[in-house]
């Protein structure tokens, strides 16, 4: 299996896109990536996206992007996991690199999300979940969400404040993120008296609607190396999975899958959690990062509302997590929110994240899951 790097990549500002097309969106990160990686040709491509047939009535993405980048008759494939597309994306991608399949691999992620009402995305967004025992009764993800939250608080003593200081941190480092949807800094008070959702949680708990997409090109080791341009190296991947209903796990408190994918990517790339310099993860809720702490093994089961609330998951602590903002302030398309922490990671390792970079960051690790952690994806990066 050959050693696989990222050369290139592009993301363009997030937002409610609304004289943007799917497939304009697309194009004009594709090229970007293209562009920074410095390759005039590309053998396959792989693009993540949720639920392009529900959000914009158009499936067969494969065809119809390749066909929009002048790329036709490459061989192209759209892959599906929920929020965590992206993720799989860049994973399969990898894979085809690795294998000897392609040489140079355009990864995307993509997803049109405002040409439908809320109650429209609020429905497509729900397919990630159980339809039969869930959707059924009528529970969307901020209430399954919130369910989880409500556990967390009932057995380990997560306060309120503490989901909010999640908020607060992310909003100050989007802050810093000229491509973010929500680029500017939030107060505990204004998370905690903001609309209430599904209590406990409330608006600014929760990631917003975004039109958005994001693009890395791959290659082998030794091809990104003779460019003598800067490439980071992927140095692990690791994917699992989990129930999909909340009512089938043993805990409501704990990600499993993610526990599970980030042990593989982390035994992949011979590196332990305290190798690892800086940290993009799924939080599409406040909930959601402080559990996904705890699963990854930052801290101790319980021990994520604290970690928070004392910094050690800020620029300036241990282990800096979602130094772009994150979901909660750059914005969740969902198909493309993996590609898009794969971007970061390779900005922040190239040293080129301005304002927001980790200073000395030599390796990353990003986590994107879909819908309450029934997949998950875990990749660590690594600068050569």
């Amino acid at each position: 299996m050959r050693d696989v790097a990222v050369i290139g990549v592009g993301m363009t500002k997030w937002g409610e896109l609304w004289e943007k097309s799917l497939r304009t969106i697309f194009d004009e990160t594709a090229l970007l990536a293209i562009e920074d990686a410095g390759v005039e040709r590309i053998d396959s491509m792989v693009v993540g996206c949720m639920s392009s047939g529900l959000f914009v009535g158009q499936e067969h993405l494969a065809s119809l992007l390749a066909d929009s980048l002048g790329r036709i008759p490459i061989p192209a494939a759209r892959v599906e996991s929920a929020c965590s597309s992206g993720g799989l994306a860049l994973r399969q991608g990898f894979i085809e690199v690795a294998s000897g399949l392609s040489d140079v691999v355009l990864v995307a992620g993509v997803e049109k999300m405002t040409d439908v009402t809320g109650c429209e995305a609020t429905y497509a967004l729900g397919t990630a979940a159980d339809q039969e025992y869930e959707g059924y009764h009528g529970l969307t993800f901020p209430g399954l969400y919130a369910m989880m939250a409500v556990a967390h608080m009932h057995q380990y003593g997560t306060t309120r404040e503490q989901l909010a200081r999640v908020a607060v941190k992310n909003h100050e480092n989007g802050s810093k993120n000229p491509l973010a949807q929500f680029p500017f800094k939030v107060t505990v008070d204004a998370v905690v008296n903001s609309v209430l959702v599904a209590d406990p949680l409330r608006i600014l708990d929760c990631s917003p609607i975004t039109d958005g997409a994001a693009a890395v090109v791959l290659c082998p080791l030794d091809l990104a190396r003779k460019t003598g341009k800067p490439f980071v190296r992927i140095a692990g991947t690791g994917q699992a999975t989990d129930t999909i209903a909340l009512s089938s796990r043993k805990d409501l408190t704990w990600l499993e899958s993610t526990r599970v994918a980030a042990q593989k990517a982390l035994a992949m790339a011979g590196r332990k959690i305290d190798d690892i310099h800086l940290f993009e993860v799924h939080d599409c809720f406040t909930i959601a990062e402080i559990m996904i702490t705890e699963a990854l093994g930052l801290v101790g089961k319980g021990r994520g509302g604290p970690a928070v609330e004392e910094g050690l998951t800020s620029m300036g602590g241990k282990y800096p997590v979602n130094p772009s903002g994150g979901l909660k302030a750059k914005g969740h398309p969902v198909g493309a929110t993996g590609v898009a922490q794969a971007v970061e990671a390779v900005k922040q390792l190239r040293g080129e994240a301005g304002e927001r970079q980790v200073k000395g960051a030599k390796r990353a690790l990003t986590q994107n899951m879909g819908g309450t952690g029934g997949s998950s994806v875990v990749h660590v990066f690594e600068a050569e």
